[in-house]
């Protein structure tokens, strides 16, 4: 069931319920507008993603949605997934870790000022598709998955291939094509479920 509100967000995750109001009180002492998108609490200026809250199992983070653009506070943030997000940055707490607030208003002020000014990394686009072996084998055995495979935008299409190839198992790549090749006949992304 989708989280509807923030409160809904800290009640399913209660053991960062501390430390996730301390931030949403900061971030909300800015002039940032609260919505939920992705299952999580982000803050927007004028409808474009700034700053977000994730609560996980060993950690929470304050994600900054063009966080690669901040060039006076850094020494805290680091790349999501190093190698695959270009604009994304996060700062990762520990349960019992004092939430450095003061300084994290640093952070959120200038990723607001940067937003104003309208600087943005812009996704690449046009990027060719590489389709993972083991897909194009059963695009083989099975011209309904590639018909509809090919009727999905680039974008999607991208995010099944990159699912099968971040696999290191052979076995876990064949799992996952047998999960993911409903979903590709029947239109629809990996991550549809996440988006609002």
């Amino acid at each position: 069931m989708a989280v509807k509100n923030v409160d809904e967000y800290i009640l399913r995750h209660v053991e960062w319920e501390e430390e996730i109001k301390a931030l949403r009180k900061m971030i909300l002492s800015t002039d940032l507008e609260e919505t939920i998108k992705w299952g999580g609490p982000v803050y927007t200026h004028h409808g474009k993603n700034v700053v977000g809250i994730g609560a996980f199992k060993n950690h929470c983070a304050l994600w900054f949605f063009q966080g690669a653009l901040l060039e006076e506070n850094t020494a805290m943030l680091t790349n999501a997934q190093e190698g695959k997000t270009k604009a994304l940055r996060q700062i990762k707490f520990e349960k019992g870790e004092d939430l450095p607030l003061k300084d994290l208003k640093k952070y959120v002020k200038e990723a607001i000022k940067n937003q104003k000014a309208g600087k943005e990394i812009k996704p690449e686009t046009g990027k060719e598709v590489e389709i993972p072996a083991l897909l194009n084998t059963a695009f083989e055995n099975d011209s309904d998955l590639k018909t509809a495979f090919f009727e999905l935008t680039a974008g999607k299409q991208r995010d099944y291939c990159q699912y099968i190839d971040d696999a290191r198992q052979d076995s876990t790549k064949l799992n996952r094509l047998e999960k993911i090749t409903p979903m590709i006949k029947s239109g629809v992304g990996i991550n549809d479920k996440y988006k609002k």
